[in-house]
């Protein structure tokens, strides 16, 4: 089993998300070493992009600011590799298109490999296109995360059957970003996908609070968190690791009550 695999077998697994770059890169280790420090299972890390269509206003602004410092994709890769060094925690990129487009598929995946990188989410790159990336992926062994909206009974069945490392679910529609309630039948999502796929389901947009965690965790696999996050690392810059480890330690032992 691969180290995403690894991620649901004890329990429902807690995914946290970073920025590379906000407010550095070698922040970003840092941090990413105290979620894992603090039992998070897989650590998303974000490629920084300009125009992050699926983020709410929190990751697009740690967008601009890792950007701003002159953050680049290089620099991440060298970033995860080092943070593979210190770590086993899965270790997925989640970006957009166009940057991997412009490094280049078959290099840019050849350095998700040589830097340890596990999975890759695309939320821009629909079903019907993820071919572009799947075969030079799978030769790497990077598993492509599909992402299940709330939409047709037939299009969820659809992606959960193609799915590998794990489903990354759509709590609502809209973008990401702290929400008070979610008001998604889930539940009801998530029979369609077990009836469709063995492959474990993740739910994220929208989860910040211990409270919601355990709620969601009753139903999904695993809670996938991270405008929460990236608002500890813009409050507290280079000083958030000891809010993000007890922030996160907070959402997994919630997540251990289930």
């Amino acid at each position: 089993m691969n180290r995403i695999g690894k991620a649901f077998e004890h329990g429902k697994a807690f995914i946290g998300f970073l920025t590379a770059g906000d407010p550095s890169l070698e922040k970003t280790e840092e941090f990413a070493l105290e979620m894992a420090r603090a039992g998070c299972d897989l650590i998303e890390i974000g490629i920084p992009f300009s125009d992050p269509i699926a983020e709410g206003p929190v990751i697009q602004e740690a967008d601009l600011r890792s950007l701003s410092a002159g953050t680049t994709t290089d620099g991440v890769f060298k970033m995860a590799a080092d943070l593979r060094s210190k770590t086993d925690v899965p270790l997925v990129f989640m970006t957009y298109y166009n940057p991997v487009f412009s490094y280049g598929n078959e290099k840019f995946f050849a350095n998700c490999r040589e830097s340890g990188i596990d999975g890759i989410i695309v939320p821009d790159l629909p079903f019907e296109e993820k071919g572009e990336i799947t075969e030079v992926a799978a030769e790497n062994g990077i598993q492509v995360i599909s992402m299940i909206a709330p939409t047709s009974q037939e299009r969820i069945r659809m992606i959960a059957k193609e799915s590998e490392g794990f489903l990354y679910v759509v709590s609502s529609l809209g973008v990401t970003g702290v929400r008070t309630k979610i008001e998604t039948d889930l539940s009801a999502i998530l029979k369609i996908v077990r009836e469709s796929t063995d492959t474990p389901a993740a739910v994220g947009f929208g989860i910040s609070t211990p409270e919601q965690a355990e709620k969601i965790g009753r139903t999904a696999d695993g809670v996938i968190v991270g405008s929460a996050i990236v608002k500890l690392i813009a409050k507290y810059g280079t000083d958030a690791g000891k809010y993000v480890y007890d922030y996160v330690k907070s959402m997994k032992d919630a997540l251990k009550r289930i």
